[in-house]
């Protein structure tokens, strides 16, 4: 199964924006990526002063995770994987000295993978993006020096897409264990693991809520490829759906610090997937805690742009959001930061 994001080109024409639009929510929109082919999939540190992502290395065909401390004179990643497989994930635990993130560099074969992926990278044109449920990936816990690299996971099949609790405790991922990808939850050392969701189709992409007590997470599960939003609470007892239009994308869901809502990248695929509104800008959801579960609330749009907006995030202190995009100069992927206006008016 393959994540729907096909669409996002890593290699685009110049996007066209209304910056007026974006004025309202954004201030100063600036790329932090520089010198590497393409990077997402950018975290925070707990402090804000690092971030952490995936790149593509020069004359390398798969993405590696990278630290880079976030300043305008400082634009030089440290590379933090082992340089080899496919990575992916990568994110600070709460106290800011270790960081997790999946892996393949153990794949048996992995010589032949990168031979292919090298061959299919010479074939040239612009690549698209395509999410790889590779069964060679584990999940991987290292100091954030670089040293100390150690596996939490080794069960058959693809286990990615971690996250910690805000007490660092645990860790929700995505495993394709019992045959099909669904959510888990583990002890930040890799123990007690216990299944979350147990429903046919893609569950993925969790976060934990900013008290620990509730996972946010898209889903497929009623159309292939047409993911929905979803909140499951730790202990798997309550679930919501947060959106329900099957005519859309809806995908990489993220907390504000506040709890008042989150963000994600959405996409209208009405007229299909290569249709006018088939690319993705991002939209906030307010969520309403009254009662004894979340309801979704009102949702506005962010970014409007004909560039790919994908993966956004929050920094610790809410006044910030950094993502994803190819509205770099030359149409790369690569990541951009922006002062959040919301809560400041």
């Amino acid at each position: 199964m393959l994540v729907p994001l096909l669409l996002i080109l890593f290699a685009a024409p110049p996007a066209e924006t209304d910056v007026a639009a974006e004025s309202r929510h954004l201030s100063n929109p600036r790329q932090v990526t520089f010198g590497l082919p393409r990077a997402g999939e950018g975290y925070f540190s707990p402090k804000g002063d690092w971030i952490v992502y995936q790149a593509y290395p020069i004359g390398y065909p798969f993405y590696q995770i990278y630290v880079q401390k976030l300043d305008e004179n400082e634009k030089t990643p440290r590379l933090l994987s082992t340089g080899r497989g496919r990575t992916t994930c990568a994110y600070f635990s709460p106290d800011g000295e270790k960081i997790i993130f999946a892996s393949s560099h153990t794949d048996p074969h992995i010589d032949e993978t990168e031979l292919k992926a090298r061959e299919e990278a010479a074939k040239g044109g612009r690549r698209r993006y395509q999410w790889d449920f590779d069964p060679n990936m584990d999940i991987y816990i290292i100091n954030v020096n670089g040293t100390g690299l150690r596996r939490l996971t080794d069960a058959p099949g693809y286990d990615a897409e971690g996250s910690f609790s805000p007490d660092g405790k645990q860790i929700v991922f995505t495993s394709s264990r019992d045959g099909d990808p669904d959510l888990y939850i583990m002890g930040a050392d890799g123990s007690n693991v216990r299944q979350l969701t147990n429903t046919p189709g893609y569950d993925g992409g969790p976060f934990f809520s900013p008290d620990g007590k509730w996972v946010v997470f898209r889903s497929d599960r009623q159309k292939e490829h047409m993911l929905q939003l979803f909140i499951i609470s730790v202990d798997g007892k309550k679930e919501v759906q947060l959106t329900n239009n099957l005519d859309h994308v809806n995908w990489c869901p993220y907390f504000h610090p506040s709890s008042k809502y989150l963000i994600w990248s959405g996409a209208d695929y009405s007229q299909g997937p290569t249709g006018p509104g088939a690319h993705f800008n991002l939209f906030t959801m307010d969520l309403d805690w009254s009662g004894e579960t979340v309801n979704a609330g009102h949702v506005q749009q962010i970014t409007f742009s004909s560039a790919a907006d994908v993966l956004p995030v929050f920094s610790p202190d809410g006044k910030s959001m950094m993502w994803t995009s190819t509205r770099t100069p030359d149409g790369t992927s690569q990541l951009w930061i922006a002062e959040w206006l919301r809560d400041r008016r």
